[in-house]
């Protein structure tokens, strides 16, 4: 299993940033082959202070193997999301493990 996680702080002068990366994320890369789990959302609250609350939306997508994911980086949706979203990003962090 190969785990890819990104993490999305949104442009803050386009309150509806996150809606539209999370709509774009559906549209583009849950039907991207290769995925065995998808899911994608807002930042959820939490009272515990070592939980991250500074940004705005996350995806986290799990592949057969880390090939899959090489597969997913390079295939058109994908680009694509990355192309139409782009403006959407004020910061992104991602997290690849295996």
């Amino acid at each position: 299993m190969f785990s890819h996680v990104v993490i999305f702080w949104t442009d803050p002068s386009r309150p509806d940033a996150p809606d539209e990366l999370i709509a774009a994320a559906k549209k583009y890369l849950e039907s991207i082959p290769g995925i065995v789990h998808f899911h994608v959302g807002k930042m959820a609250s939490s009272h515990r202070d070592i939980v991250d609350q500074t940004y705005q939306a996350a995806l986290n997508i799990q592949f057969q193997s880390k090939e899959a994911q090489d597969e997913y980086q390079v295939h058109p949706q994908h680009l694509e999301f990355v192309n139409q979203c782009k403006p959407l990003f004020a910061k992104v962090v991602i997290y690849d493990f295996e």
